[in-house]
Parts: C-alpha cells; structure tokens; sequence
C-alpha cells in the first residue's frame, strides 16, 4: 500500500512540475491527469463474441446455430488457428469535480485467470466531472489453441460458448489497465496497473 501511494505522489509531482511550467493547454491536461488517479473503472459488459468469425453471443453450444454457422466453426476447427474476437465495455467513474482524460490505455485480458492477451489503445477520453461517466469500448482478437495449448479441441469450442453463455455479464473476464494521458508532447502514465472487474472498487 505504501509503495502504491509513493508511486501515485509521484506521479502528482511530475504532474505539478510540467503543470507550473505550461501553458493554458498543458494546463487543463495536468488537472485531467490528477483527476484520472481518483477515478474508477469496472467492466459493464461484454458484446460481439465470435468464434471463427460467427457471432456466438446468445448460444449455449454448436446445436443452437444455425447450420450454415455450424459448417463454418467445424471448418475453422482444421486450421492452424482458432480466433476469438469479442467487444468489453469499460465505464470510467469520476468522482472530482472537474473532467479526466487519457490519450491511452495498455491492457492485459485474463479470462478465468488464463492470460489472453496484452497490448495498448490509443484513443481519447474524457470523463466528466461529479461521478460521471464514459464508456470505453475495447476490442480484441486473439487464438484460443494458442492460449489454451494442450487443451482437447471441445475444451476449446465450449471455453468459447460458455463465454458467451455469460450474457452481457463477464463474470469471468478480468482487465488490467494503465491509462497514460499526453501533456504537450510528453506522455505521463499511471502508476502502475489497475485491476478491473465488473463493480466498481468504492
């Protein structure tokens, strides 16, 4: 706990010091990064489950789709990868009384503790002030006979479908992220990752 609040006054030092030497701009980006360290994030929901390129969404197992759908999973299932691609909803809490923002967010997915995948977004938003909130749409692809390596090819399928059996709710679906957010030039990252899940922490 104590290594996190020496990490975060850090980063509200630098913050300081490239705010006292900015102009109006830098300004209003410094106080949206100070701001973004009392924010709060959980995952809303989940969309677009596809398998192979078919949209498993509100299906249970390989008899719920259509036939046509069915021929397209069992032919995806003989090639060297297995792509699931899927749409999470974050929403981002702010509970200051002026906007946050960040310019980008490095991730990295767990799906019942089982690392998906990690990468970064680049994309702009701002949360606005008194517990507004925003919504940040993340995509991703990955091959689950990479992650799931060693698993029987039904293993793989129905990790797929159970996935998406979950609804619009990602029990099972961790998010780890650290926003970065530009000043001028210069980019100034969160310290450290923040775990999220489906509720918000406070």
């Amino acid at each position: 706990m104590k290594k996190n609040l020496k990490k975060i006054t850090g980063f509200v030092l630098l913050t300081a010091l490239i705010l006292s030497g900015g102009g109006c701009g830098v300004v209003q980006q410094a106080e949206q990064a100070i701001n973004l360290k009392n924010c709060d994030f959980r995952i809303m929901s989940v969309q677009d489950v596809n398998v192979a390129g078919v949209n498993i969404q509100n299906y249970k197992n390989l008899k719920d789709l259509r036939i046509q759908d069915v021929a397209k999973i069992t032919k995806a299932i003989a090639q060297p990868s297995f792509p699931l691609s899927l749409q999470l909803n974050l929403q981002g809490r702010n509970p200051n009384t002026s906007s946050a923002g960040l310019n980008k967010i490095d991730y990295i997915l767990y799906i019942d503790d089982i690392q998906m995948t990690a990468g970064s977004m680049s994309r702009s938003f701002v949360i606005p002030p008194n517990n507004g909130t925003a919504i940040i749409p993340m995509q991703f692809t990955f091959d689950l006979k990479q992650v799931l390596k060693g698993k029987s090819l039904d293993a793989i399928i129905n990790f797929g479908f159970n996935l998406a059996g979950a609804g619009n709710k990602p029990t099972r679906i961790l998010i780890k992220i650290r926003p970065t957010i530009m000043m001028g030039s210069r980019a100034l990252q969160y310290p450290g990752y923040i775990n999220v899940k489906t509720e918000f922490a406070g």
